[in-house]
């Protein structure tokens, strides 16, 4: 995914929901997991709202101003493996990590 904008619903049963449009203007609704900061910048760890999603995302927020923000996909496999490794960390026993 390349950079994206979205909107945020927060809902009661399934935690905060962002839906995301790509490029191409296709919308994905995703599950918010957690902000995770890292070197001094901010990322927003997300997984598909589907029951068979079994992989997470990892976008760069980008902040555009005081009131808005933007997700960045990141292309460094290398900093992506180090922001999921935080994540699992802080959720090590919560979560089940395959």
């Amino acid at each position: 995914m390349a950079d994206t904008k979205g909107f945020v619903e927060n809902t009661d049963d399934e935690g905060t929901l962002i839906t995301l449009t790509d490029d191409e203007g296709n919308e994905v609704e995703f599950e918010f997991l957690d902000v995770v900061e890292y070197n001094g910048e901010e990322f927003i760890v997300l997984i598909e709202n589907d029951e068979e999603a079994d992989e997470v995302v990892i976008l760069k927020i980008s902040e555009i101003d005081e009131e808005t923000e933007e997700y960045v996909s990141v292309d460094d496999e290398e900093l992506l493996q180090t922001v999921f490794d935080i994540f699992k960390q802080k959720y090590q026993g919560d979560i089940s990590f395959e």
